[in-house]
């Protein structure tokens, strides 16, 4: 293995989500900023978050209701 071609490993790298969570994990970056993390993902609450994006959730129930009829 080649060496000083490996970025410095940081073993308490801190992570802030937007929710507000804040924990440490090991990176090679000093500072991680995320916008989903284990405390706010639907898959991991069990609740169901809708986050649209430029009006598609709208538009896909408008598509879904006119197809009712």
């Amino acid at each position: 293995m080649k060496k000083d071609i490996h970025p410095a490993y940081n073993g308490e790298t801190k992570v802030t989500c937007s929710c507000g969570e804040k924990f440490t994990v090991g990176s090679t970056m000093p500072e991680i900023h995320v916008e989903i993390c284990s405390s706010c993902h639907p898959f991991f609450t069990g609740e169901e978050k809708t986050i649209d994006t430029a009006g598609r959730v709208e538009r896909f129930k408008k598509r879904q209701a006119a197809g009712k009829k």
